[in-house]
């Protein structure tokens, strides 16, 4: 692997765990697992995500208003 690639692959690395890491700290805090934060990077499951962490009852909090 050359330089180049070498940095790519760094930068994609970096940007995922960027994405990743507060989306996974997110859902574990909500109550949800933290595995929901790799849904954050694929294009159309991310929007799904976050519509359902913004209307599901959040287990963590103990709230029963949506």
């Amino acid at each position: 692997m050359d330089l180049p690639e070498l940095f790519t692959v760094l930068v994609i690395t970096a940007m995922m765990l960027v994405i990743v890491w507060p989306a996974a700290r997110i859902c574990r805090r909500a109550g949800f697992s933290p595995w929901l934060g790799i849904l954050s990077v694929i294009p159309v499951a991310n929007i799904l995500l976050l519509w359902f962490v913004a209307l599901a009852r959040w287990p963590g909090t103990g709230s029963q208003h949506v």
